[in-house]
């Protein structure tokens, strides 16, 4: 099994920041990449960004340079530091790492973030 765990969701005014981690463990030995989507309320789930393991990273349009993704593969984690929130930010983030062995997906339970307006 593979575990994902994320931390450093929370309430925030619009306009502030927060950082997102996620880490994963179990039964998982190489990775191709890592990222984050999100989850507004009524919506479907959205891709947010994703970075590789050759450090190439993708944003969806909505990021505008506000967000920033980085990541550690050696200790199987990744960050997600979001600045400028804005109102429409608010929703369920999730982790995910692609396996490189099998190409699975897994996620995480996900981590709450709510911007204030």
């Amino acid at each position: 099994q593979v575990q994902l765990v994320e931390s450093g969701g929370g309430l925030v005014q619009a306009g502030g920041s927060l950082r997102l981690s996620c880490t994963a463990s179990g039964m998982i030995f190489s990775i191709n990449a890592m990222g984050w989507y999100r989850q507004p309320p009524g919506k479907q789930r959205e891709l947010v960004a994703e970075i590789t393991g050759s450090s190439s990273t993708n944003y969806a349009d909505f990021v505008e340079g506000r967000f920033t993704i980085s990541s550690d593969f050696a200790r199987k984690t990744v960050y997600l530091q979001m600045n400028s929130l804005k109102f429409e930010d608010t929703g369920v983030y999730y982790c995910f790492v692609t396996d490189y062995d099998s190409g699975m997906n897994h996620w995480g339970k996900g981590t709450l973030v709510t911007v204030s307006s």
